[in-house]
């Protein structure tokens, strides 16, 4: 049965993200380029929305993971997975993200001349941050391609098992809103040991703590929908105590960080209110959603598609504009009203107008091709 909640977290998360490498524009952290005046209060902000964003995209994969293997073979399912991951991900480092380096050059000062003098000629050259070969914000999909392959074998065990010890012990855990914070502690391990010696770089190989915190949250997305109703009763009917925590949590985690210097004992403390944390606002969102949005849609339909490509779009258009804005002095509203409309917008005309409707570019960004054109509905006139 389709949770038409989960494709709306999916389509509200990833149109999210526009907002927030919007706000990596003007955020005083390290980003692609920067705004010449940064706003320390955009902080909190970008803080509250970067604790579970990610997390809570790998969870609804694992999800929808489990729903597409109810539907294919095994080697049926790594295949798709291959043509929906990786050829995107292909297509997006050879033609959409090159750009954004470009842009970075510029700005740094590191390259003169026009696109056509970068690309090719030196667009493919030295393996990012010191030469220019990048997937930057498509770093999600080769995670996600990895995660599917490796734990295919396992899923499919799962699923032909339904009543296996693991499910059956899961599902008596998640009756209550106690159980469900099992989970924080594989997370509190990796984040306490783990993140230390492996710092997040999204280069893949060697980013350990990147693969292990974000590959359990991939197999939790999958353990939790296999139990159905179950987990979804549990987290409707306690949203508010869910809400109530996560908002405990953030004010603790945001108190330490900000009030103690770095230490053993601060480490280790913060790294279990980060989990526990990030883990309650997931399953408040799961709750409203559920609560809220299991309803199909005409705008969900169309967003449930468009999602894919405006994912992979959307950073570029965002730095091709902030490098416009850095000639201008606009403050940082106007600024940030004109690069969040003008990154919706330009996607959506690239979106609209070409990848929606040219056959040949739509497995680039990770479309089925429509085999037949669809028939419009005409109402009887009886």
């Amino acid at each position: 049965m389709r949770r038409y909640d989960m494709d709306w977290l999916r389509v509200l998360v990833f149109g999210l993200l526009i907002f927030y490498h919007v706000g990596m524009f003007f955020v005083p952290w390290g980003w692609h380029i920067k705004n010449p005046v940064t706003y320390e209060w955009l902080v909190y902000p970008m803080l509250f929305v970067n604790q579970w964003r990610l997390p809570i995209l790998f969870v609804i994969s694992g999800m929808g993971t489990y729903y597409a293997l109810n539907k294919r073979s095994g080697g049926q399912f790594v295949r798709e997975r291959l043509k929906r991951l990786l050829i995107p991900l292909a297509a997006g480092m050879f033609l959409i993200v090159p750009p954004q380096v470009y842009t970075e050059r510029l700005v740094n000062g590191q390259f003169l001349g026009s696109y056509l003098d970068f690309w090719p000629a030196h667009a493919f050259v030295g393996v990012y941050p010191d030469g220019n070969l990048s997937w930057h914000h498509l770093w999600f999909l080769p995670y996600l391609l990895l995660f599917s392959i490796v734990a295919t074998p396992a899923f499919l065990y799962l699923r032909r098992s339904p009543d296996n010890i693991v499910s059956q012990w899961i599902k008596k855990q998640v009756k209550s809103p106690l159980g469900l914070y099992w989970a924080i502690v594989p997370l509190y391990l990796a984040e306490s040991f783990l993140e230390p010696l492996f710092p997040v770089t999204h280069a893949l190989v060697g980013d350990w703590f990147t693969l292990v915190n974000f590959l359990i949250l991939f197999l939790y997305g999958f353990l939790l929908i296999s139990v159905k109703e179950v987990f979804w009763d549990t987290v409707e009917k306690k949203r508010r105590l869910f809400l109530l925590w996560g908002i405990l949590g953030f004010s603790l985690w945001m108190g330490l960080i900000f009030s103690f210097e770095d230490s053993t004992w601060v480490h280790y403390t913060e790294a279990g209110l980060k989990v526990f944390n990030f883990w309650s606002w997931i399953l408040v969102l799961f709750g409203y959603a559920a609560h809220y949005l299991n309803k199909p849609s005409r705008v969900l339909g169309y967003a449930n598609e468009a999602v894919y490509p405006f994912y992979i779009l959307h950073q570029t258009v965002t730095i091709l504009i902030g490098y416009v804005l850095l000639q201008l002095d606009l403050g940082f509203f106007p600024a940030f009203t004109i690069m969040v409309l003008g990154t919706f917008g330009a996607s959506w005309i690239l979106y609209e107008y070409f990848i929606r409707r040219w056959t040949w570019l739509r497995p680039l960004f990770g479309l089925k091709i429509k085999t037949r054109a669809r028939r419009e509905w005409i109402p009887s006139r009886k």
